[in-house]
């Protein structure tokens, strides 16, 4: 899955997201809104992750 993927189906993904990261609230997800940065910049501000922490997370959370 790739960012493309992300944005076309964060609908469907929003749940998903809010169950693997219990600390984004609706706001986040709101604000998130499918875009790849803005997800790694929350997860980065949560969970006090680096840059390539978040990536990771996100890259394992696609598969």
């Amino acid at each position: 899955m790739n960012e493309d993927i992300i944005k076309g189906k964060w609908k469907q993904l929003k749940g998903e997201a809010k169950k693997q990261w219990g600390k984004l609230t609706d706001d986040d997800i709101d604000y998130i809104d499918g875009q790849y940065e803005k997800l790694e910049g929350r997860l980065q501000e949560r969970y006090g992750y680096s840059k390539e922490e978040a990536r990771k997370e996100i890259n394992s959370w696609q598969q």
